[in-house]
């Protein structure tokens, strides 16, 4: 049975473990000692200063591995990531959020369980550890000016930069919908910051857009609400 993550308010940690004799830490997490996702993360704890957060829902995959379960931070769509990725913990970490799926405890897998190991609440996300998942913010940016002339131009290419926002969503897979969501929300809302676009416009073009693919209106509104605060960062505007 597999569960999503992101659109249950969830977020599951993923601690693998090898798969092949080949399958190896680089050098960088194998000083540590590290063989697993387990010890990778406990590397990080330890950085942090902060205990493993054990005290959690947690479930033992087919293979051995562990999945941590937390509530992630209200109305902040993290993203998943991947292994030593840019925007990964690190080897053998695999994070599952906005878009990301889990299977859950009963499933089984080439003829192994999924079994809960530790039967507790799903403890929220540690701060520490969200701030580690966050992207990284924008850095600091002048506005941006979209220099336009000629009469009616101005209107025109608002009218493009919505309808490309919405096809962008409309025509995402249906595993992309809240990823394409949030760029879109993100665009637009630097147009918003600009005083290009009203804030209650892009939210009810976004929305029936979300809507349409299948969103839930709630999760929606968050997804809106979180890309029109990333996309002030960088106002736009469109001198006619």
């Amino acid at each position: 049975m597999d569960q999503a993550a992101g659109s249950s308010g969830l977020i599951v940690i993923d601690l693998d473990k090898p798969k092949h004799p080949g399958d190896t830490p680089s050098a960088a997490w194998a000083q540590h000692g590290v063989t697993d996702g387990a010890d990778v993360l406990a590397v990080f704890c330890a950085r942090h200063g902060q205990p493993f957060p054990a005290d959690t829902y947690t479930v033992r995959t087919w293979s051995g591995g562990t999945h941590l379960y937390f509530l992630a931070p209200e109305g902040e769509p993290l993203r998943n990531s991947a292994g030593d990725s840019a925007r990964g913990l690190g080897w053998k970490v695999d994070t599952r959020a906005w878009g990301g799926l889990v299977v859950g405890a009963g499933s089984t897998f080439d003829g192994h369980p999924y079994k809960i190991t530790h039967h507790a609440p799903v403890a929220a996300l540690p701060d520490w550890l969200a701030d580690l998942l966050r992207p990284a913010p924008l850095p600091p940016q002048t506005p941006i000016t979209v220099a336009l002339t000629g009469h009616g131009r101005r209107t025109a290419f608002l009218r493009s930069a919505i309808n490309g926002e919405v096809e962008r969503v409309t025509s995402s897979g249906p595993h992309e919908h809240n990823n394409a969501f949030y760029i879109s929300a993100v665009a637009l809302g630097q147009l918003v910051a600009g005083g290009e676009l009203s804030e209650a416009g892009v939210t009810g073009w976004l929305l029936t857009a979300a809507l349409q693919v299948g969103q839930g209106e709630r999760e929606a509104r968050r997804t809106i609400a979180s890309g029109l605060r990333a996309g002030a960062q960088r106002p736009r505007t469109v001198a006619a």
